[in-house]
């Protein structure tokens, strides 16, 4: 394993390109299939993709507030000391890699954008506090994004009145996908695998350490405010921050009494900013701290436009309808649910958005499943999982994690292209027992 994994990051390392470079090639790959096996004309392609660019500019303005106040709650003074006192229980690597692996698997399963920023934070205070190869134990915070858990929107979709497939599925109760037994075994197990698989990793003879910003560790200075200015006051004044974190704060617990509070992106994105404008000193203490989020969610603002060209592009040329109905020619009632979570893993490679990818290949894939008699609530999971799944390889969705650890794809990638090979074998290979089991 150690050898395989360390080829892995080499190969990688050196043939990898930067993630807007891979968006460039994705795009030009899907450009020419759209003209090759959709028959469609440039301009038809380019037209997809102008009409897809701006379809992702919500979720990555809510990825970019997400990383922002994250970065900048992790910069307060309460949660360094909190972070800290995690980094004191690690008295080894394994120990760090075991605290970073659980905790940020626990956070992604209740929230993946919380995860994303919670483990990417964790990570990065392990790398400056204990002697761990600082890549090796970012790729160990990002393994745990595949799990699927209550905040996972194609379950959740399906069990709602009012779906758009309601019609020829009906509901789909939750207990039967997000929280039925066999599928609870499986998010368990993926974690002890996740857990084994970096505690046997070695770390290289030159350990690439995190280099410590002597800016961040310096303490504020007690400010003479008898010298300032009226203005001068009034931004590091603590009242400002205050008022605004306690009206955030207010919105959040009145949702909360009313029943109608949902861990959501906007919600996640409220309480990071409540606590951190509760916990930063002042307003010229948050900007500081908001300074450097900034700069570190630079990728997420350039890529993510790109992304949903491709899909643009992937959808409108029927690129995705084909996919699936190739797959469907040749599933039998065994291998339709092993099918269904590759193809919903390849088409994510493309496609990074899982509500986007349900509305396309959901209708064709729960056509199949009736007519080929397999369990619907196992066809969900399967799409939900292979949509999760290639993940682990796809740049996209890691952008908010390399943007606060400061590295490429490139560092982790070959850490995760040997997790993803582990993980795909026993999430497929469950698949492949439960349509066994009947």
């Amino acid at each position: 394993m150690e050898a395989i994994t360390n080829f892995s990051v080499r190969i990688v390392q050196r043939y990898l390109p930067s993630a807007f470079v891979l968006a460039l090639i994705l795009t030009a790959i899907v450009f020419v299939l759209g003209m090759a096996a959709g028959g469609e004309t440039p301009m038809a392609m380019a037209g997809y993709w102008g009409d897809g660019f701006s379809k992702l500019f919500k979720f990555g303005m809510q990825m970019t507030l997400v990383l922002l106040t994250g970065y900048v709650l992790a910069m307060t003074p309460p949660v360094q000391k909190m972070l800290t006192g995690l980094t004191h229980l690690a008295g080894s690597t394994r120990q760090a890699l075991v605290i970073t692996i659980v905790t940020s698997f626990v956070c992604y399963y209740l929230n993946w954008g919380f995860g994303m920023v919670a483990g990417a934070i964790l990570a990065r205070e392990m790398g400056r506090r204990v002697a761990v190869h600082f890549p090796l134990i970012v790729a160990a915070a990002y393994g745990g994004e595949l799990v699927r858990g209550p905040s996972s929107s194609i379950p959740l979709v399906i069990a709602t009145p009012g779906h758009f497939l309601e019609e020829k599925i009906g509901l789909v109760p939750v207990t039967e996908t997000l929280y039925a037994p066999w599928n609870i075994a499986m998010t368990v197990a993926l974690l002890v695998l996740l857990v084994l698989f970096f505690m046997v990793q070695k770390q290289p003879a030159k350990i690439d350490r995190l280099q410590i910003d002597e800016t961040e560790e310096a303490p504020e200075s007690v400010l003479d405010r008898s010298a300032m200015s009226p203005s001068d006051r009034i931004e590091t004044s603590r009242m400002p921050t205050l008022f605004l974190g306690l009206l955030t704060a207010a919105y959040l617990l009145g949702q909360v009494f009313d029943g109608s509070f949902a861990i959501t992106l906007d919600t996640v994105i409220l309480i990071f900013l409540a606590l951190g404008l509760l916990l930063h000193r002042n307003s010229a203490s948050y900007l500081k701290a908001a300074e450097k989020a900034v700069a570190a969610a630079r990728g997420i603002i350039v890529q993510f436009p790109l992304y949903a060209g491709i899909a643009g592009m992937m959808t409108d040329s029927g690129l995705v309808t084909q996919f699936s109905e190739a797959i469907i020619s040749v599933a039998t009632p065994t291998s339709f649910p092993l099918l269904t979570f590759l193809s919903a893993g390849l088409v994510n490679f493309f496609i990074p958005s899982g509500g986007g990818q349900w509305a396309i290949q959901g209708p064709i894939m729960m056509e199949a499943a009736a007519a080929l008699g397999a369990d619907p609530a196992q066809t969900i999971m399967a799409f939900t999982w292979g949509d999760g799944w290639t993940n682990q390889i796809q740049p996209f969705w890691a952008l908010p994690l390399l943007g606060v650890a400061g590295l490429s794809a490139r560092d982790i990638m070959g850490y995760l292209l040997i997790w993803l090979a582990i993980s795909g074998v026993a999430i497929g290979g469950t698949f492949v027992l439960l349509s066994m089991m009947g």
